[in-house]
């Protein structure tokens, strides 16, 4: 392709561009404005005929040998050899050999591609052939700069390591790092799939407000910033929750949201202060209908795209055929401690037995199922490694879900574990709106006693409940977490494009 010039092209102002450049960076934009001298300037390119990728052109071999093709990727590696030359190109899929040859492409083309930098990215139209040592190549006839790279990337051999300017510079770890790459290709494809799987069941994807007035829907600590012409205060979402079920409210009895929800709290390798979150509600379900369809949702995304049920996490297999383990959260602290915390009636009773596990609850007011709640999450949370459903947890720490016919200290409310980490959160959804307004009352108490991440009372969701919720099943599933399990990544920044980072100082 011709290059485009719509007029003259100023070089560059290097006095913009770091004052400690290195000594390689400064001869990239050396050859960039003997380029732009020249009226070839990369950067007017507009377009290039790229009619095939990598991997068609190596997995069609038979079919394109002998064709003309027109490729474009990033060069990754150069070896000159006097009036022939070889490079191998970067594309979206993968790589692929070129074989350019002065006598074919012109002495002045072949001189300014000798010029050419790793890093660069070019575009080639050539034949389809195979080298004597058997390499799919490309015989090109013609090539084209079409951006200069003007910093070389990290040392071949090595790669980029640096975890810090990894989570900076994604698009520089991509690069390099091919296994990187595959990470957000197989988060992109877990993403469709869980959306293919419940537009198939009947559900219904909508979208809520990001910007709330209250915060709520799950206990959280949220972010505040101000509406300057309502001037009032508002919140980041901590949840999907609330606007779902008033969704529900209204008709629409299986929806759901896949979206980015914030909270205003710690980081480390499993939480991020921004994250994708799946929330769905059915109406006239309830928390077992959920553990039906996160055990299948889950196995399906692992069998699409991992092509099995059995995934290797951190050095452990994980089985992830259905159907997964389902046991109360007190059963599960007598199996790994040897209390029964649901037959101590006694508050301090529930104390001391923690102490004696060596769970120290400072809060002197906690009641049996904190306590419960918080010997749970020190002693037992982390050693769960297969699939396990924990089940019916105290009224206390569940201010959204309904009571347990059978034992109203309980809530028919789960949480999935897999690897010692929570992947999902449901209940049967509280739809009496009078318990409701108490709990939230509860709720506010405590945020005045100090707990930053106790909910807020919203009093639009507690109107919408006042004309009536039906029975419903309610799930939030963290598509981070879940990609961590299906991509064996060990933090959650590995899964996200662009982590939460501290800025960087000069």
């Amino acid at each position: 392709m011709d290059n485009i010039n719509n007029g003259d092209t100023p070089e560059i102002n290097t006095e913009l561009l770091e004052q400690d450049m290195s000594e390689q960076t400064q001869i990239r934009i050396e050859k960039l404005n003997a380029l732009q001298k020249r009226n070839l300037d990369p950067y007017k390119n507009v377009k290039y005929d790229q009619t095939h990728y990598s991997k068609n052109i190596i997995s069609n071999y038979e079919s394109l040998e002998g064709q003309t093709v027109g490729v474009a990727g990033r060069i990754m590696s150069k070896r000159i050899m006097g009036k022939a030359s070889f490079a191998q190109i970067q594309d979206s899929e993968g790589r692929i050999q070129l074989y350019i040859r002065m006598n074919d492409i012109g002495e002045e083309a072949y001189s300014d591609f000798k010029a050419f930098d790793i890093g660069d990215i070019v575009g080639a139209h050539g034949i389809v052939f195979k080298t004597k040592t058997g390499e799919i190549s490309i015989h090109v006839n013609s090539i084209t700069l079409l951006s200069k790279s003007l910093h070389p990337l990290p040392e071949k051999f090595h790669g980029l390591r640096d975890n810090e300017l990894r989570y900076r510079q994604r698009y520089l770890d991509m690069i390099v790092n091919a296994d990187v790459k595959e990470t957000f290709v197989k988060r992109s494809r877990i993403i469709s799939e869980v959306r293919r799987f419940l537009d198939s069941r009947g559900y219904l994807e909508v979208e809520t407000p990001v910007l709330n007035t209250a915060a709520s829907g799950a206990n959280a600590r949220p972010f505040i910033t101000h509406h300057n012409s309502l001037d009032i205060d508002m919140y980041l979402r901590i949840a999907l929750e609330l606007h779902l079920k008033q969704c529900v409210v209204g008709g629409l009895e299986r929806v759901y949201e896949l979206g980015r929800v914030f909270r205003n709290e710690g980081m480390d390798s499993s939480h991020n202060p921004e994250f994708t979150m799946l929330e769905l509600y059915e109406a006239y379900t309830d928390y077992n209908g959920m553990m039906k369809l996160a055990e299948d949702l889950i196995s399906h995304c692992a069998k699409t795209v991992c092509g099995t049920t059995k995934v290797v996490y951190q050095g452990n297999e994980i089985d992830l055929t259905p159907p997964f383990r389902r046991i109360s959260m007190s059963d599960l602290v007598k199996e790994h401690t040897g209390i029964d915390f649901s037959a101590l009636n006694d508050d301090e009773k529930a104390r001391k037995a923690a102490k004696e596990l060596g769970v120290t609850i400072d809060d002197k007011t906690a009641t049996t199922g904190k306590i419960l709640f918080e010997v749970f999450d020190e002693l037992v949370e982390d050693k769960l490694i297969q699939p396990t459903f924990v089940i019916d947890y105290p009224v206390e720490v569940s201010p959204l879900s309904k009571r347990k016919p059978s034992d109203p200290r309980l809530t028919e409310r789960f949480e999935l574990f897999i690897a010692g980490s929570e992947y999902a959160n449901a209940f049967s959804e509280l739809n009496d709106p009078i318990d409701q307004r108490e709990r939230f009352t509860q709720q506010a108490l405590e945020k005045a006693k100090g707990d930053d991440e106790a909910m807020m009372i919203d009093e639009d969701f507690c109107l919408a409940l006042e004309y009536g919720m039906p029975p419903t099943g309610g799930i939030g599933i963290g598509i981070d977490r879940l990609v961590m399990l299906l991509t064996d990544s060990s933090s959650i920044r590995d899964v996200l494009l662009f982590p939460t980072m501290k800025p960087k100082r000069d």
